[in-house]
Protein backbone atom coordinates (compact mmCIF):
# COMPACT_ATOMS: atom_id res chain seq x y z
CA UNK A 1 0.00 0.00 0.00
CA UNK A 2 0.92 3.70 -0.61
CA UNK A 3 1.74 5.69 2.69
CA UNK A 4 3.29 8.99 3.62
CA UNK A 5 6.67 8.45 6.07
CA UNK A 6 8.86 10.79 8.09
CA UNK A 7 12.21 9.31 8.30
CA UNK A 8 14.62 12.10 9.17
CA UNK A 9 12.30 14.94 10.31
CA UNK A 10 12.33 18.25 8.54
CA UNK A 11 9.97 20.96 6.37
CA UNK A 12 7.89 19.63 3.80
CA UNK A 13 10.22 17.87 1.49
CA UNK A 14 10.61 15.41 4.70
CA UNK A 15 7.79 13.54 3.76
CA UNK A 16 8.11 10.66 1.38
CA UNK A 17 5.51 8.75 -0.42
CA UNK A 18 6.52 5.01 0.22
CA UNK A 19 5.35 1.54 -1.34
CA UNK A 20 4.66 -0.38 2.91
CA UNK A 21 3.24 -3.97 3.22
CA UNK A 22 -0.70 -4.43 3.23
CA UNK A 23 -1.10 -4.08 7.24
CA UNK A 24 -2.71 -7.23 8.48
CA UNK A 25 -5.27 -7.35 11.47
CA UNK A 26 -4.15 -8.94 14.46
CA UNK A 27 -6.57 -10.41 16.69
CA UNK A 28 -9.24 -7.76 17.93
CA UNK A 29 -8.18 -5.12 15.19
CA UNK A 30 -10.17 -4.35 11.95
CA UNK A 31 -8.60 -2.55 8.76
CA UNK A 32 -10.22 0.45 7.76
CA UNK A 33 -9.70 1.59 3.67
CA UNK A 34 -9.04 5.35 3.66
CA UNK A 35 -11.48 7.47 1.63
CA UNK A 36 -9.63 10.82 3.01
CA UNK A 37 -7.45 11.83 5.31
CA UNK A 38 -7.44 15.08 6.96
CA UNK A 39 -3.86 17.11 6.78
CA UNK A 40 -3.66 19.67 9.79
CA UNK A 41 -1.24 21.53 12.56
CA UNK A 42 -0.37 18.63 14.69
CA UNK A 43 0.79 16.80 11.33
CA UNK A 44 3.20 19.27 10.40
CA UNK A 45 4.68 19.00 14.27
CA UNK A 46 5.20 15.23 13.84
CA UNK A 47 6.73 15.94 10.05
CA UNK A 48 9.27 18.55 11.83
CA UNK A 49 9.74 16.23 14.88
CA UNK A 50 9.03 18.74 17.53
CA UNK A 51 5.56 17.17 18.37
CA UNK A 52 5.12 16.28 22.14
CA UNK A 53 3.41 13.64 21.61
CA UNK A 54 5.68 12.12 19.01
CA UNK A 55 5.42 8.50 17.29
CA UNK A 56 9.03 6.67 16.99
CA UNK A 57 10.61 7.27 13.30
CA UNK A 58 10.34 6.45 11.09
CA UNK A 59 6.85 8.18 11.28
CA UNK A 60 3.34 7.91 9.65
CA UNK A 61 1.85 11.68 10.08
CA UNK A 62 -1.85 11.81 9.93
CA UNK A 63 -4.52 11.98 12.82
CA UNK A 64 -7.91 11.66 10.99
CA UNK A 65 -8.74 9.74 8.40
CA UNK A 66 -12.71 8.46 7.19
CA UNK A 67 -13.38 5.40 5.07
CA UNK A 68 -14.64 1.60 5.69
CA UNK A 69 -13.98 -1.75 7.44
CA UNK A 70 -12.13 -3.76 4.73
CA UNK A 71 -11.52 -6.43 7.09
CA UNK A 72 -11.99 -7.89 10.30
CA UNK A 73 -9.64 -10.03 12.75
CA UNK A 74 -10.17 -12.58 14.74
CA UNK A 75 -12.73 -12.26 17.59
CA UNK A 76 -13.51 -8.90 16.22
CA UNK A 77 -17.79 -8.87 17.12
CA UNK A 78 -18.45 -4.83 17.18
CA UNK A 79 -17.81 -3.97 13.69
CA UNK A 80 -18.72 -5.31 10.35
CA UNK A 81 -16.88 -5.10 6.92
CA UNK A 82 -18.40 -2.06 4.78
CA UNK A 83 -19.29 0.16 7.66
CA UNK A 84 -18.54 3.46 7.12
CA UNK A 85 -16.48 4.92 10.12
CA UNK A 86 -13.79 7.71 11.45
CA UNK A 87 -10.46 6.74 13.11
CA UNK A 88 -9.26 9.60 15.02
CA UNK A 89 -5.40 8.66 16.31
CA UNK A 90 -6.31 10.26 20.00
CA UNK A 91 -8.15 6.96 20.14
CA UNK A 92 -4.96 4.87 19.16
CA UNK A 93 -1.82 3.84 21.33
CA UNK A 94 0.21 6.78 19.50
CA UNK A 95 -0.77 9.72 17.38
CA UNK A 96 -0.18 9.88 13.62
CA UNK A 97 -0.68 6.99 11.36
CA UNK A 98 -3.10 8.38 9.16
CA UNK A 99 -1.21 9.12 6.13
CA UNK A 100 -1.89 5.95 4.38
CA UNK A 101 -4.47 3.86 2.08
CA UNK A 102 -5.09 1.14 4.81
CA UNK A 103 -4.60 0.63 8.65
CA UNK A 104 -5.56 -1.78 11.19
CA UNK A 105 -6.91 -0.40 14.30
CA UNK A 106 -8.48 -2.01 17.90
CA UNK A 107 -12.10 -2.75 17.03
CA UNK A 108 -13.06 -0.19 19.84
CA UNK A 109 -11.22 3.25 18.15
CA UNK A 110 -13.24 3.65 14.92
CA UNK A 111 -16.24 5.62 14.85
CA UNK A 112 -19.24 4.63 12.98
CA UNK A 113 -20.08 7.73 10.57
CA UNK A 114 -23.66 8.20 9.66
CA UNK A 115 -24.53 8.37 5.67
CA UNK A 116 -25.78 12.18 6.11
CA UNK A 117 -21.63 12.92 7.03
CA UNK A 118 -19.44 12.77 3.94
CA UNK A 119 -15.95 11.14 4.25
CA UNK A 120 -14.56 14.89 3.23
CA UNK A 121 -16.77 16.25 5.99
CA UNK A 122 -15.96 13.53 8.53
CA UNK A 123 -11.97 14.58 8.72
CA UNK A 124 -13.07 18.09 10.39
CA UNK A 125 -14.77 16.26 13.58
CA UNK A 126 -12.16 16.25 15.60
CA UNK A 127 -12.49 20.42 15.73
CA UNK A 128 -15.69 19.57 16.82
CA UNK A 129 -14.57 17.67 19.48
CA UNK A 130 -11.68 19.70 20.53
CA UNK A 131 -13.81 23.26 20.54
CA UNK A 132 -16.69 21.76 22.65
CA UNK A 133 -14.32 20.64 25.37
CA UNK A 134 -13.04 24.23 25.11
CA UNK A 135 -15.95 26.00 25.36
CA UNK A 136 -18.39 23.64 27.19
CA UNK A 137 -15.29 23.02 30.02
CA UNK A 138 -13.23 25.87 30.19
CA UNK A 139 -15.62 28.65 32.52
CA UNK A 140 -15.90 26.91 35.77
CA UNK A 141 -19.55 26.29 35.31
CA UNK A 142 -20.66 29.65 35.03
CA UNK A 143 -22.89 30.86 32.00
CA UNK A 144 -21.57 32.19 28.33
CA UNK A 145 -22.81 35.09 27.35
CA UNK A 146 -20.03 35.73 24.60
CA UNK A 147 -16.92 35.04 23.39
CA UNK A 148 -14.12 35.97 21.31
CA UNK A 149 -12.44 33.90 18.71
CA UNK A 150 -9.47 35.42 16.80
CA UNK A 151 -9.08 34.20 13.81
CA UNK A 152 -12.22 33.23 13.18
CA UNK A 153 -11.82 31.29 10.09
CA UNK A 154 -9.42 28.74 10.98
CA UNK A 155 -9.92 25.16 11.34
CA UNK A 156 -10.45 24.78 15.52
CA UNK A 157 -11.70 28.52 15.09
CA UNK A 158 -14.79 27.80 12.74
CA UNK A 159 -16.15 24.90 15.27
CA UNK A 160 -16.05 27.11 17.99
CA UNK A 161 -18.05 29.97 16.50
CA UNK A 162 -20.67 27.43 14.96
CA UNK A 163 -21.12 25.59 18.30
CA UNK A 164 -21.33 29.18 20.47
CA UNK A 165 -24.08 30.11 17.90
CA UNK A 166 -26.06 27.04 17.87
CA UNK A 167 -25.77 27.12 22.08
CA UNK A 168 -27.26 31.22 21.40
CA UNK A 169 -24.10 32.72 22.36
CA UNK A 170 -22.88 36.18 20.39
CA UNK A 171 -19.84 35.66 18.41
CA UNK A 172 -16.83 38.30 18.14
CA UNK A 173 -14.17 37.12 15.56
CA UNK A 174 -11.42 38.82 13.94
CA UNK A 175 -10.24 37.85 10.56
CA UNK A 176 -7.52 39.23 8.28
CA UNK A 177 -9.25 39.17 4.75
CA UNK A 178 -13.04 39.52 3.02
CA UNK A 179 -12.42 36.12 1.81
CA UNK A 180 -12.21 35.02 5.62
CA UNK A 181 -14.36 37.66 7.21
CA UNK A 182 -17.34 36.29 4.81
CA UNK A 183 -16.42 32.88 5.90
CA UNK A 184 -16.79 33.67 9.84
CA UNK A 185 -19.94 35.11 9.42
CA UNK A 186 -21.78 32.71 6.90
CA UNK A 187 -20.71 30.04 9.84
CA UNK A 188 -22.25 31.99 12.92
CA UNK A 189 -20.35 35.21 13.64
CA UNK A 190 -22.08 38.10 15.22
CA UNK A 191 -19.29 40.60 14.36
CA UNK A 192 -16.06 40.39 12.93
CA UNK A 193 -13.99 43.18 14.23
CA UNK A 194 -10.19 44.44 12.92
CA UNK A 195 -7.58 42.12 14.70
CA UNK A 196 -4.95 44.04 15.84
CA UNK A 197 -4.23 43.21 19.32
CA UNK A 198 -3.42 47.43 20.35
CA UNK A 199 -7.20 48.11 19.90
CA UNK A 200 -9.07 44.93 20.67
CA UNK A 201 -10.13 45.24 23.70
CA UNK A 202 -11.74 48.55 22.69
CA UNK A 203 -13.52 47.04 19.99
CA UNK A 204 -14.68 44.23 22.00
CA UNK A 205 -16.09 46.58 24.86
CA UNK A 206 -17.85 48.40 22.00
CA UNK A 207 -19.51 44.88 20.60
CA UNK A 208 -20.66 44.23 23.71
CA UNK A 209 -21.94 47.62 25.66
CA UNK A 210 -18.66 47.83 27.58
CA UNK A 211 -19.23 44.28 29.32
CA UNK A 212 -16.60 42.23 27.26
CA UNK A 213 -16.59 38.57 26.51
CA UNK A 214 -16.89 35.69 29.22
CA UNK A 215 -14.45 33.55 27.21
CA UNK A 216 -11.50 34.81 24.43
CA UNK A 217 -9.68 31.85 22.66
CA UNK A 218 -6.10 32.75 22.02
CA UNK A 219 -4.20 30.26 19.41
CA UNK A 220 -0.77 32.85 18.93
CA UNK A 221 -0.13 34.32 22.12
CA UNK A 222 2.34 37.30 22.12
CA UNK A 223 0.41 40.47 22.17
CA UNK A 224 -3.23 38.64 21.18
CA UNK A 225 -3.19 36.51 24.47
CA UNK A 226 -2.93 40.11 26.64
CA UNK A 227 -5.43 41.66 24.39
CA UNK A 228 -7.67 38.49 24.95
CA UNK A 229 -7.33 38.85 28.82
CA UNK A 230 -8.20 42.84 28.68
CA UNK A 231 -11.19 41.73 26.18
CA UNK A 232 -12.70 39.84 29.37
CA UNK A 233 -16.12 40.52 31.29
CA UNK A 234 -15.86 40.25 34.96
CA UNK A 235 -15.18 36.36 36.14
CA UNK A 236 -14.11 36.06 32.23
CA UNK A 237 -11.53 33.31 31.35
CA UNK A 238 -8.69 33.38 28.39
CA UNK A 239 -7.77 30.29 26.71
CA UNK A 240 -4.53 29.52 25.31
CA UNK A 241 -5.06 27.10 22.94
CA UNK A 242 -1.59 27.41 20.81
CA UNK A 243 1.17 29.89 20.69
CA UNK A 244 2.38 30.06 17.39
CA UNK A 245 3.25 33.25 17.43
CA UNK A 246 5.80 32.51 20.78
CA UNK A 247 5.16 33.06 24.29
CA UNK A 248 2.88 35.84 26.23
CA UNK A 249 4.69 39.67 25.55
CA UNK A 250 4.15 40.64 28.97
CA UNK A 251 3.46 39.28 32.86
CA UNK A 252 0.70 37.44 32.37
CA UNK A 253 0.20 37.33 36.12
CA UNK A 254 0.78 40.73 36.55
CA UNK A 255 -1.84 41.80 34.26
CA UNK A 256 -4.44 39.61 35.88
CA UNK A 257 -3.24 41.60 39.05
CA UNK A 258 -3.98 45.25 37.07
CA UNK A 259 -7.51 43.84 36.24
CA UNK A 260 -7.83 42.21 40.10
CA UNK A 261 -11.60 43.73 40.46
CA UNK A 262 -12.51 41.69 37.27
CA UNK A 263 -11.59 38.45 38.76
CA UNK A 264 -10.36 36.88 35.51
CA UNK A 265 -8.27 33.57 35.17
CA UNK A 266 -6.08 32.09 32.19
CA UNK A 267 -6.31 28.68 30.93
CA UNK A 268 -4.23 26.58 28.74
CA UNK A 269 -5.77 24.03 27.05
CA UNK A 270 -5.04 20.91 25.01
CA UNK A 271 -7.30 17.86 24.26
CA UNK A 272 -4.20 15.51 25.47
CA UNK A 273 -6.24 16.76 28.74
CA UNK A 274 -8.72 13.45 27.86
CA UNK A 275 -6.27 10.74 26.88
CA UNK A 276 -6.76 9.07 30.03
CA UNK A 277 -10.50 9.61 30.23
CA UNK A 278 -11.87 7.55 26.93
CA UNK A 279 -15.22 7.76 27.91
CA UNK A 280 -15.32 11.36 28.10
CA UNK A 281 -13.52 11.86 24.90
CA UNK A 282 -15.86 9.29 23.08
CA UNK A 283 -18.74 11.59 24.32
CA UNK A 284 -17.66 14.79 22.83
CA UNK A 285 -16.33 12.76 19.26
CA UNK A 286 -20.06 11.40 19.47
CA UNK A 287 -21.84 14.10 20.19
CA UNK A 288 -20.02 15.96 17.29
CA UNK A 289 -21.37 13.58 14.79
CA UNK A 290 -24.56 13.92 16.15
CA UNK A 291 -24.19 17.84 15.64
CA UNK A 292 -23.27 17.66 12.25
CA UNK A 293 -25.26 14.83 11.12
CA UNK A 294 -28.56 17.17 12.35
CA UNK A 295 -27.28 20.12 10.80
CA UNK A 296 -26.30 21.87 13.78
CA UNK A 297 -22.55 22.55 12.28
CA UNK A 298 -21.13 22.13 8.95
CA UNK A 299 -17.99 21.15 7.92
CA UNK A 300 -15.96 24.02 6.38
CA UNK A 301 -15.16 23.57 2.92
CA UNK A 302 -12.97 21.33 1.78
CA UNK A 303 -9.61 20.95 -0.96
CA UNK A 304 -8.85 18.07 -1.70
CA UNK A 305 -5.46 16.52 -2.81
CA UNK A 306 -4.02 13.23 -4.32
CA UNK A 307 -1.67 11.85 -1.79
CA UNK A 308 1.15 11.79 -3.81
CA UNK A 309 0.87 16.33 -3.62
CA UNK A 310 1.32 15.92 0.31
CA UNK A 311 4.54 17.88 0.07
CA UNK A 312 2.33 20.81 -1.36
CA UNK A 313 -0.55 20.23 1.10
CA UNK A 314 2.08 20.95 3.83
CA UNK A 315 3.51 24.06 2.42
CA UNK A 316 0.02 25.50 2.34
CA UNK A 317 -0.10 24.55 6.43
CA UNK A 318 3.22 26.27 7.27
CA UNK A 319 2.17 29.30 5.33
CA UNK A 320 -1.48 29.18 7.31
CA UNK A 321 -3.55 31.03 4.46
CA UNK A 322 -6.02 28.42 3.13
CA UNK A 323 -9.30 28.69 4.50
CA UNK A 324 -11.18 25.82 5.25
CA UNK A 325 -9.83 21.99 5.23
CA UNK A 326 -7.06 20.54 3.63
CA UNK A 327 -7.87 16.89 2.59
CA UNK A 328 -5.74 13.82 0.86
CA UNK A 329 -7.02 11.68 -1.63
CA UNK A 330 -5.32 7.93 -1.41
CA UNK A 331 -6.69 7.05 -4.72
Amino acid sequence: MRAVQVRNPGGPEALELVELPMPVCKPGEVRVRAEAIGAGGPDVLIRNGTYKWMPPLPAIPGNEMAGTVEALGPGVTTLQVGQRVLVSSRELPQRGGCYAEFICVPEEAPFVLPDSIAFQDAVSLGNVQLAQAMLLACNGGLPVRSILVPGAAGGVATALVQLAAHHGMTVIGTASTPEKRAHALAHGASAIVDGDPAGLPDRVFERTEGRGVDLAFDHVGGELLIACIRSLAPLGTAISYNIAGGPPARDVFMELRSLLSKSLAVRTFSIHTFDADRQQRRALMNKAIGLMSQGAVRAPPTRVFPMGEVQQVHRMLDVGESLGKLVLAPR
